[in-house]
């Protein structure tokens, strides 16, 4: 009796140079839409990293649900829409944009106000964190560029910028608590 595989890990379609959108269309892996949700793959892998090393259960549970979203907008991404019927379980709600905001709100509202700019760094957690918003600035980007082109729903934009802000207050929080204060640019410096 022939064994059967577990699963199809590897199949070799991809093999030159074109990959699978939701539905089964083919498109060059470097088209706009697939650097779009490689992109926000990429934040969920450091978003994953970031809870690895965070203390506060809170924190954790939050990014926890963001690390749900982010997959819901990888699959929103990945479906071209205009040959492929978007899944309900593929769509960014208002409530979710919402929630970022209310854990914004408790997050800044314990910081002091913020009068200069910060660098990254003061710790691992927040240095994670801003490893974190900028790879998640960096998939707004890429997801505007196919904006360009391609039809984006609003809540898909405004999800991801707010996880950036989030991310922000979150990075401030983890350097007060673990290096004490924040470290402020010095634009005299050089």
């Amino acid at each position: 009796m022939e064994e059967k595989k577990k699963s199809l890990i590897y199949t070799g379609t991809g093999d030159k140079g074109t990959t699978s959108l939701v539905g089964g269309q083919r498109v060059s892996k470097a088209h706009q839409r697939i650097e779009s949700y490689g992109s926000v793959d990429e934040l969920n892998s450091f978003i994953g990293l970031l809870i690895d090393a965070l203390n506060d259960e809170k924190d954790k549970n939050f990014l926890h649900f963001v690390q749900h979203k982010l997959f819901t907008i990888g699959s929103y991404l990945a479906t071209d829409q205009e040959r492929t019927e978007l899944r309900v379980e593929s769509k960014v709600t208002a409530e979710s944009i919402g929630r970022i905001e209310k854990e914004i709100d408790r997050i800044d509202g314990a910081l002091p106000r913020q009068t200069h700019f910060v660098l990254p760094g003061g710790g691992r957690t927040a240095s994670l964190a801003h490893v974190c918003r900028t790879v998640c600035r960096r998939a707004e980007r890429q997801i505007y560029r196919l904006a360009e082109t391609d039809p984006v729903e609003d809540n898909v934009l405004k999800f991801i910028n707010r996880l950036s802000d989030y991310l922000f207050v979150l990075a401030r929080k983890e350097c007060i608590l673990h290096n004490g204060e924040e470290i402020i640019w010095d634009y005299t410096c050089s």
